[in-house]
């Protein structure tokens, strides 16, 4: 590795420590204070979950903030990303668990009209493409509510709405598609997503991500069966297709709003693959000799879609060297090399206490890049 000038640092979040672009400042940081003249190009990489956005902007996109509605259907703040007629769009921005009050949990009733008015509001501003990135969601509605705010009518046997939240859909007797955003026919939609699971079942939205949305077991068989109704309610009004999306792969990211976004005609699509090629990662990968990669836990589920696996695969095909960062690792050498992942350096090999590591999570970083340019770059 003698001779390597040029270091890509392209990390993912340290969830609840540090954001994606904080650590490539403290990983550039450790780097420059053992090579203080070493070229580091720093590209802050998300898979469509919680911090998609930020790390759009940080690539050179223009933040817009807008008033929407939060789960609970109070008014927030959310952004989205712009340049030119791409919008990059995070639903954790309007319906994400960070937008409930803290220990509140409301599986049944948290709802995604927000993120049907952060669409909009990406229409609005004249986006031709919207990376819709979905995941940390406080909800389950299938994608209700935000198909709601982008104007579909969902209503009871007395002809009234049916209440918000994932619950409200088993008193759902009829779905009315007519009145959606014409826009939307002439928009590319990517449905962005680091996970596969259909709407329902026991690989659905409800079984696999509701307990940790508050679902009490009981709760999560009302929302499955609620689901279930309303992708049959919605056959009777589009056809066949409901039930070929609800089986889809995506269907069930995100509470089930990965099914709404089927319907409006988005294309399902790996979210760190998609986020790559919005953050301009291949140009990039070219001019390094280097790839720094990285999230909070590198774990078995980071090989299933997360950022690092999406960073060390493109890499690795351009025949470029990848190490990895993170705060604590639940992988062995052989199971990282097999990802495209030369060694991973984590926190806790510098700070055994894991509480430590949280609250200081930015000084270690920067001795653990240190140590990586002392191993790689000297």
């Amino acid at each position: 590795m003698h001779g390597t000038r040029r270091v890509l640092v392209a990390a993912d979040k340290f969830k609840g420590s540090l954001t994606a672009v904080q650590v490539a400042e403290r990983v550039t940081a450790g780097l420059r204070r053992v090579v203080p003249d070493l070229e580091v190009e720093a590209l802050p990489v998300a898979d469509g979950g919680d911090g998609t956005v930020d790390a759009a902007v940080a690539a050179g996109f223009e933040r817009r903030e807008v008033r929407v509605a939060g789960p609970l259907g109070d008014e927030v703040t959310a952004a989205f990303a712009l340049r030119g007629d791409t919008a990059v769009v995070e639903m954790a921005e309007a319906s994400g668990l960070q937008r409930l009050p803290a220990g509140v949990f409301a599986p049944l009733t948290a709802s995604t009209y927000g993120s049907g008015e952060l669409l909009r509001a990406a229409l609005d501003a004249g986006a031709r493409t919207i990376v819709f990135g979905v995941g940390g969601s406080a909800t389950t509605d299938g994608g209700a509510g935000m198909l709601s705010a982008l104007g579909a009518r969902f209503l009871d046997a007395d002809g009234q709405p049916v209440p918000p939240g994932g619950g409200g859909l088993a008193e759902l007797a009829d779905a009315d598609l007519s009145g959606l955003d014409r826009r939307l026919g002439s928009v590319e939609l990517v449905l962005a997503s680091d996970v596969d699971n259909p709407l329902t079942g026991p690989k659905g939205a409800a079984a696999v991500y509701g307990p940790q949305k508050g679902a009490s077991p009981d709760d999560v068989e009302t929302l499955d069966a609620a689901l279930a109704h309303f992708a049959k309610v919605l056959e009777g009004a589009v056809g066949a297709r409901a039930a070929e999306y609800a089986a889809s792969p995506g269907a069930g990211a995100a509470g089930g709003v990965g099914y709404g976004a089927l319907l409006l005609g988005a294309r399902f699509r790996a979210g760190i693959e998609v986020m790559l090629d919005v953050l301009g990662f291949a140009p990039a990968l070219r001019r390094a000799s280097l790839v720094i990669t990285g999230e909070g836990s590198l774990d078995e589920q980071t090989l299933h879609g997360k950022a690092p696996a999406g960073v060390a695969a493109a890499a690795r095909a351009a025949g470029k060297e990848v190490v990895a960062v993170c705060g604590r690792l639940a992988l062995e050498p052989e199971v990282l090399g097999r990802a495209g992942i030369r060694r991973a350096y984590a926190l806790t090999q510098f700070e055994p206490d894991v509480s430590r590591c949280i609250a200081d999570a930015g000084p270690i970083l920067e001795r653990v890049a240190e140590r990586i340019a002392r191993d790689l770059l000297l």
